[in-house]
């Protein structure tokens, strides 16, 4: 059986040739490749030619401790364990070409199987659910067959579209009405004769969290009022309509992953893998530490206690508002307008006072930006820096290849030197378990959402290490001639649509190692969809909507 990781070297003949042909005449690797072509610029992460150097912390997985690597961790797969090799140095990936790892499916029934499947007489039931994210909104349509315990997953119908109910800002009813492609797709989907009790609830996230409560709670009313008076769906009461706890989604987004592996659910309790999803507007992180005989979770609000198939857990979650992938673009672009700011009059007059200003301003000042590429600029960029400062800017690259200055943008961005009151920490001070000492060996470790959008169309593998992904940077944020050289045309053809490519890279990077500490031997595996089905907390959140008589599972809504 082919494994993931040896997939990665499964390529045809010709491709073979091409890359001997590529090392013969380069005589170098890709990362030195990269190097080369910025040879006026170091792109060791041990130098930095901005100010100072990328945080270097007193334990691992930080630069200075990587030196002495430990072997690859890999997590067992079921039916295709990955390489048990401890490289000296991790392989790089194959980029650009395409990669045939997936996630394994564990334990889990067939659709349509079994004699209760379908719309037999042990009944089909259906949830909706409607992820009010920060740049889109998405539908999900579930139906389940409601005889197993759990029930098990029969079908998903999904659907998305931009932009964000938060784009809407004091414009409620058009807000609401944004939803009706979404919601068409669902009374399409669900019979007619189950319309009626098929429950349908809205969660938005951390868009319109951002957004303030008086204009967030202004849309939700009449998102609700919109359903209730318009779609034959029951609405869910109480927080059916609402914006969602970021614990909330975390766990919900943990259930749905480990539901759909099949590791909750069954009547034995397996090892369970650990979570990590980037929205726009917050990074979520929940996995299940597995502590020595004297330690323990510190009590707070990252522990969250869950019963679920007869098990209960223990988990670490915490939503990090502010540190999406959107709200790091501000974060980093900010610290490149504050410098600024310092000198140029110009920028200093630019200043806007709303949100609403920034509209349809165009940039009068450009500035260079070491998170983008050289020869490429990225137009009329908004730069929140505050609730009554804005900034709009064009961003050019440098002259030369930037990628360590951006990278080191990126981990002061997560302010990784906050105070730490409850030790150890993750960063900005948030109390975490190390993920090098808690979390199992045989634990899978999934990233989802940007993570996967920003990696993935480049050719990247699914499966990679952490060491890898710091060489994509370094790729990414080269430019051309490089992309040509190492990228498939259709990784380039991204990558030129996109300035800000760099920087987003740059950010998921150093979310990752510097943020969370995942050391660069580590493994990590990305998907948008398990059995198809796509990843994310709607899953976990329609569970509990399933059965209202039941202790187990509350359904809060009217019956028609």
């Amino acid at each position: 059986m082919i494994t993931t990781r040896n997939a990665r070297v499964v390529v045809s003949v010709a491709t073979i040739l091409l890359v001997v042909v590529f090392l013969v005449s380069s005589s170098t690797s890709l990362g030195a490749g990269v190097k080369k072509a910025a040879s006026e610029v170091s792109f060791g992460e041990e130098e930095n030619t901005l100010k100072g150097t990328p945080y270097q912390g007193s334990g691992p997985p930080y630069a200075q401790e990587d030196k002495n690597k430990k072997p690859k961790v890999i997590a067992d797969k079921v039916g295709g364990a990955g390489s048990e090799k401890a490289p000296g140095k991790a392989a790089k990936p194959d980029i650009g070409k395409p990669d045939v790892g997936k996630p394994e499916l564990v334990n889990q029934p067939a659709k349509g199987s079994g004699s209760n499947s379908g719309s037999g007489a042990c009944g089909e039931e259906y949830v909706v659910m409607i992820d009010a994210g920060s740049t889109g909104s998405r539908v999900h349509i579930y139906s389940f067959d409601t005889c197993s315990s759990p029930p098990r997953l029969l079908n998903e119908e999904f659907k998305m579209l931009k932009p964000g109910l938060s784009s809407f800002d004091t414009d409620t009813v058009n807000a609401a009405k944004s939803l009706d492609p979404l919601l068409e797709l669902a009374v399409q989907k669900v019979p007619k004769d189950k319309q009626g009790c098929t429950p349908v609830a809205v969660k938005a996230t951390a868009g319109l969290r951002l957004l303030g409560a008086e204009k967030s709670t202004a849309i939700l009313n009449e998102v609700r009022r919109h359903l209730e008076e318009d779609y034959p769906f029951a609405v869910v009461e109480g927080d059916g309509i609402s914006i969602m706890d970021g614990k909330d989604e975390g766990v919900y987004a943990w259930i749905s992953t480990n539901f759909l592996l099949g590791r909750i659910g069954g009547k034995e309790k397996q090892d369970t893998a650990a979570v990590l999803e980037l929205g726009g507007g917050s990074a979520q992180i929940v996995f299940e530490p597995d502590f020595g005989d004297n330690e323990k979770m510190v009590e707070g609000e990252q522990k969250y206690d869950l019963e679920f198939g007869g098990h209960h857990f223990t988990l670490y979650q915490f939503s990090h508002l502010g540190y999406g992938l959107m709200e790091g673009r501000n974060k980093v672009n900010g610290l490149v307008v504050k410098a600024a700011l310092e000198n140029n009059k110009e920028l200093q007059n630019a200043k806007l006072s709303s949100k609403a200003e920034t509209k349809d301003a165009k940039a009068s000042v450009t500035l260079t930006n070491p998170c983008i590429p050289p020869k490429m600029q990225a137009d009329n960029v908004v730069v929140p820096l505050g609730e009554k400062e804005f900034y709009v800017v064009n961003m050019k690259g440098p002259s030369q290849p930037q990628g360590a200055q951006c990278r080191f943008l990126a981990d002061s961005a997560l302010n990784k030197d906050a105070q730490c009151d409850t030790k150890p920490c993750s960063f900005n001070g948030i109390y975490q378990p190390s993920l090098v000492k808690t979390l199992r060996k045989t634990s899978d470790m999934y990233v989802f959402s940007y993570f996967y959008e920003k990696t993935v169309p480049l050719g990247f593998p699914h499966s990679f290490t952490m060491e890898e992904l710091t060489e994509l940077a370094k790729t990414v944020c080269t430019g051309d001639p490089l992309w040509t050289e190492v990228l498939a045309p259709g990784p380039v053809g991204e990558l030129t649509k996109e300035p800000q490519w760099c920087l987003d890279i740059s950010f998921i990077t150093a979310l990752l190692h510097t943020g969370y500490d995942i050391p660069l031997y580590r493994e990590l595996r990305t998907a948008d969809k398990i059995d198809n089905n796509e990843i994310g907390w709607c899953l976990g959140a329609s569970l509990p909507l399933l059965d209202k008589a039941s202790g187990k599972w509350t359904c809060r809504i009217k019956e028609a």
